[in-house]
């Protein structure tokens, strides 16, 4: 019989805590996120109710009704001149890594972003992550900057690789 198709749909409040412990799968074993301690439901509550209010997106992906990933764009730097650019994220729970959901989830995120209006979308991914990164390269993005010896997690030092994409080429408003 063959797997279940993955499904792509707006996050709810009732899926942060299956975000959260997908979230921290990722900071208790490897370096897609630089957290070093695991994210509480309280936390992300807070972050998705103010992501949700201003109107970022927030994709949750699905098998069976499981939640196995999600994604969002969010501001990129917090003063006015980045306004049109904004940073994505995305994890997948370990059980459906390699069955497409990361290109599902960040498929989404360019599709929304594009539709918000957003001129850039960049990702900020950790060198370890070759496959984050070729996600990012089949999608359109392009390494832009590489910041050596950037962060630091499980004792060694960690390359922060810089990918942008460029929505729309329209003149600035």
């Amino acid at each position: 019989m063959a797997e279940p198709m993955p499904i792509l749909r707006p996050a709810t409040a009732q899926d942060v805590p299956a975000m959260v412990a997908i979230y921290n799968q990722s900071v208790a074993v490897n370096t897609a996120s630089w957290d070093t301690e695991p994210q509480t439901v309280p936390e992300r509550r807070a972050w998705f109710e103010e992501r949700s209010a201003a109107g970022q997106a927030i994709l949750i992906a699905e098998v069976a009704g499981r939640v196995v990933g999600w994604a969002s764009w969010g501001p990129f730097r917090g003063k006015a001149g980045y306004r049109m650019t904004r940073e994505d994220t995305l994890y997948v729970d370990e059980s459906a890594r390699g069955l497409g959901v990361g290109r599902l989830l960040l498929g989404g995120l360019v599709s929304t972003a594009r539709e918000a209006g957003v001129h850039v979308l960049m990702a900020a991914v950790s060198h370890e992550n070759d496959v984050s990164i070729a996600l990012h390269e089949k999608l359109g993005f392009v390494e832009v900057g590489r910041l050596p010896q950037a962060g630091a997690k499980f004792g060694r030092w960690l390359d922060l690789v810089l990918l942008q994409l460029t929505l729309d080429d329209r003149p600035l408003p």
